[in-house]
């Protein structure tokens, strides 16, 4: 059996510590997860947060109420979200040395001139 295809990713809706449970939204649109206290206590992934991406495989619920998650992993933000924000300050930083650079060619003229 391969247990990476069966993974997914997702993000945490909610988790409530002192209720011992929560739900993650799949990426891949479908019904939410539920997801226990014990399987992310035997992930080894600390507590989770709303919002936090997560993959993870699923198994049955004993109880029949649908599938739970169980082998969480926490997974990094997207380079692709990260690349567009160091993109941003880049250009913000380029701005200013330009600003810098034309004060100083301006500063240069005036003090050339008699």
């Amino acid at each position: 059996m391969n247990d990476e295809a069966e993974r997914q990713s997702g993000t945490v809706k909610f988790f409530n510590q002192s209720k011992g449970y929560g739900f993650i939204t799949p990426d891949d649109g479908g019904k939410d997860v539920f997801v226990h206290v014990s399987a992310v206590e035997q992930s080894g992934v600390g507590p989770l947060d709303g919002g936090m991406r997560v993959s993870f495989a699923t198994e049955p619920d004993k109880r029949g109420k649908g599938p739970k998650a169980i082998d969480l992993q926490i997974e990094e933000p997207k380079e692709s979200e990260e690349s567009e924000e160091s993109e941003e300050s880049e250009e913000s930083e380029e701005s200013e040395e330009s600003e810098e650079s034309e004060e100083s060619e301006e500063s240069e003229e005036s003090s050339e001139s008699p």
